[in-house]
């Protein structure tokens, strides 16, 4: 056997685990996604947004994944309705932490940076925010401490329940 020869006999094995390993990679993404679509919201979540939302805050959602997939989770808990607007990244086409995934929730809701608050449990969220000029709010719920390295957050707080309160 020539030597180009052998060596597409040897690349067949490889193209095989290749493919096999794809197909294992394809179904654990697959099995991750549809786990994604089964989680339920915190406990402290439906009462600390009705707390927000009765308090007169204006509350969206954004998000790096599918804002379909905030949409299922916060109607599952009969929350979706909450909320004016569910966001994505396919808008500005910017994943958080990026300035311009912030800015383009705030002109789609119509407020200055500086009147918004982004609440989240991602310290790099938080920072993101605040280093494109909102205001951030960190639920750090289990969480031991926040990192030192990051913009410290406008508000920390264990749940949402307690930011409802701690804002107003």
């Amino acid at each position: 056997m020539t030597a180009p020869a052998a060596s597409r006999v040897a690349a067949v094995p490889r193209v095989a685990r290749s493919r096999r390993r794809f197909r294992i990679i394809e179904q654990a993404a697959v099995h991750v996604v549809d786990g994604l679509s089964h989680l339920e919201v915190h406990p402290d979540v439906p009462d600390g947004v009705r707390a927000l939302r009765e308090r007169g805050f204006r509350l969206v959602t954004m998000t790096n994944g599918s804002s379909d997939l905030s949409k299922r989770l916060l109607g599952r808990a009969r929350l979706a309705d909450c909320f004016e607007s569910h966001l994505d990244a396919s808008g500005p086409q910017r994943w958080k932490p990026a300035q311009a995934a912030y800015q383009y929730v705030v002109e789609q809701v119509g407020v200055r940076l500086d009147e918004a608050v982004l609440v989240a449990v991602h310290p790099w969220d938080v920072d993101g925010a605040q280093r494109a000029g909102l205001g951030g709010a960190w639920l750090r719920r289990d969480a031991a401490d926040y990192p030192q390295v990051m913009l410290p957050p406008t508000y920390t707080v264990g749940n949402l329940r307690e930011l409802a309160e701690t804002l107003t």
